[in-house]
């Protein structure tokens, strides 16, 4: 996945992306189709004052700016852990005034930051998930193989283990299972075994260090398709460091208990263990709890969302053409037609 949104890292004038405005660093993936999906639940909100999106991966605002642009009473709540995003994004959103309110905090939070807000539920929720423009575009954040930058990774520079910290701390067995579940590395016990090997002798503490060290763990068959060799590797560290995936599974149900009935939740999606995890919550939703055999579903017993998307959309050649980074994305979407804690 990091390789695919990484290879647009320039424009064809050769201008580095982290040398132009916030606003022309970022495309926003499938913007139209997710504006699209959201709008009936912000034309039918009931609310007082307009209708509430939460944009709980904030990254440098593009959704958001969109979504407020097009609907002129929509209030948007921006959440981000990276204070870069959040810092970059309020600037760019500035002109929206008190309409946009940033949260510098983690997307399976949303209960209680809408709380604290003093909003019992809203209308949209939008999650675009994985590592962002801003994090792939800045080497020195440590996210690509295809710079020497620090081995850091952290969405939040400030928070928790960076990957060369994890990479010196975890034993063997930990660093495989990660590299096998997280990158579904097919070589993780070989590269896990190189990377104990190495730090006896000194640590890990550059991407371009790492990024030799998998090529080297690879058989030279198994090199020659399928990319760049470290893109797995590096994937998974990523997802470990950050905990995506537990925050994730914890953040769809949050996300769900704060919609209002009517409410509808878009999830864009970039590599499958993601993808899983949505589809699975959302079908399990969209099934009945009555025992088999009823004629009649009793009351309380229903689905409780209706699937907007049967299946993941995925960009279209037009998409492709314009912005590289969508290659690899599965859109989801679904609205909720009975209040999700009730049988949670």
């Amino acid at each position: 996945m990091e390789d695919q949104r990484s290879d647009a890292r320039r424009d064809i004038d050769g201008q580095a992306s982290t040398d132009r405005p916030t606003a022309q660093r970022h495309i926003p993936v499938l913007l139209d189709q997710c504006l699209t999906l959201l709008a009936p639940a912000f034309e039918s909100s009931p609310r007082e004052g307009g209708p509430v999106l939460v944009d709980g991966t904030l990254g440098m605002g593009g959704h958001s700016e969109a979504a407020l642009a097009r609907f002129p009473s929509l209030r948007v709540i921006g959440i981000d852990r990276d204070p870069q995003a959040i810092e970059l994004a309020t600037e760019r959103l500035g002109p929206f005034g008190p309409r946009f309110t940033p949260v510098l905090t983690t997307y399976d939070t949303i209960p209680d930051t809408i709380a604290s807000l003093g909003i019992d539920d809203v209308d949209g929720i939008l999650l675009d998930l994985g590592v962002s423009s801003l994090q792939l575009d800045e080497a020195e954040r440590g996210f690509s193989y295809a710079h020497d930058a620090p081995l850091d990774m952290r969405m939040n520079p400030q928070v928790g283990r960076s990957a060369a910290q994890l990479l010196a701390e975890e034993d063997e067995r930990e660093i495989a299972r990660i590299l096998r579940v997280y990158g579904e590395e097919k070589f993780a016990n070989k590269i896990a075994r190189e990377i104990v090997s190495r730090r006896q002798k000194a640590p890990l503490t550059r991407t371009s260090e790492l990024s030799q060290l998998v090529k080297d763990s690879i058989p030279a068959p198994a090199r020659r398709s399928g990319g760049n060799p470290s893109k797995r590797t590096f994937q998974a560290l990523r997802i470990g460091v950050n905990d995506e995936l537990t925050i994730l599974e914890r953040a769809i149900p949050c996300a769900l208990e704060s919609l209002r009935v009517g409410g509808r939740i878009v999830v864009e999606a970039y590599q499958s263990l993601e993808d899983r995890i949505v589809k699975n919550i959302f079908r399990q939703g969209a099934q009945d709890n009555a025992p088999s055999g009823l004629p009649v579903v009793p009351e309380g017993m229903g689905p409780r969302l209706s699937l907007l998307t049967r299946k993941a959309v995925r960009a279209d050649e037009a998409e492709l053409h314009a912005n590289p980074r969508s290659a690899p994305v599965r859109l989801r979407g679904a609205e909720l037609i009975r209040p999700w804690k009730d049988n949670t």
